[in-house]
């Protein structure tokens, strides 16, 4: 695979590495590549949560930086699988598969990456995080509702920001009945129930394994859906 779609090494520091590399990563892509769209929205909840931790908003600090830290990773594999030339999680297939699409608007690369991370990830990453700290997921029930809520916050401004302009509202209207069937709150409410669900089957693997193979497959279908193409407005009547 080409260079640029390689991610640095991380560094010793745990929350500053991880922005290192989606810092590093966001200039070696096209700004409209689909990945770097949701790396650049991640990027910023990433520094977001950074200051927070700075700013002492976390009640365990450690616990929220292991979880950001892992949570982060898992996004990281998947952009290194694909510059290896390996198949990423089935959650992350369709951006990387739509990524150059000419009919999939910024917004749908933004929130399908926000599925695939919320719904797949984030799940693994609590369960990750709670094996790392000896702990069980109900003790990281307040940073992982801490970060929901930051992600939440910046959704709004996330749809705004990436909302097609006056000149393209001829398409907003299918754009919007699109995206409206998405929700983070809802898929971060889902996703804590998951990863409970994994966790409490962390004594039967196979069981464990196949649960995490089907919300893989279910998370990347709602991401197919997200990025479904729209119609060019000069292909508009």
């Amino acid at each position: 695979m080409p260079r640029c779609e390689q991610v640095p090494p991380a560094v010793d520091t745990p929350v500053d590495g991880v922005i290192s590399r989606m810092r590093a990563l966001d200039a070696t892509l096209h700004p409209r590549d689909g990945v770097a769209v949701f790396n650049r929205v991640y990027l910023a909840v990433t520094e977001a949560v950074d200051r927070y931790v700075d700013s002492g908003r976390f009640a365990d600090p450690h616990a929220a930086i292991t979880l950001d830290v892992r949570f982060a990773q898992r996004y990281l594999e998947a952009v290194e699988a694909v510059a290896g030339e390996r198949r990423p999680p089935a959650c992350w297939r369709p951006l990387f598969q739509f990524r150059r699409h000419p009919g999939v608007r910024p917004l749908q690369f933004a929130l399908a990456g926000i599925n695939a991370h919320i719904g797949h990830d984030l799940a693994l990453a609590v369960v990750d995080t709670c094996r790392t700290l000896d702990c069980a997921p109900a003790e990281l029930e307040d940073e992982f509702d801490a970060v929901g809520d930051l992600l939440v916050s910046l959704e709004e401004r996330i749809r705004e920001d990436l909302m097609p302009g006056p000149d393209l509202l001829q398409i907003a209207d299918p754009l919007t009945h699109l995206l409206g069937s998405w929700s983070l709150e809802r898929a971060r409410d889902a996703t804590w129930t998951a990863a409970r669900a994994l966790w409490a089957l962390r004594g039967l693997p196979d069981v464990a394994e196949e649960f995490t193979e089907r919300l893989d497959t279910a998370v990347g279908f709602a991401g197919r859906m997200l990025l479904t193409p729209l119609p060019q407005p000069s292909c508009l009547p």
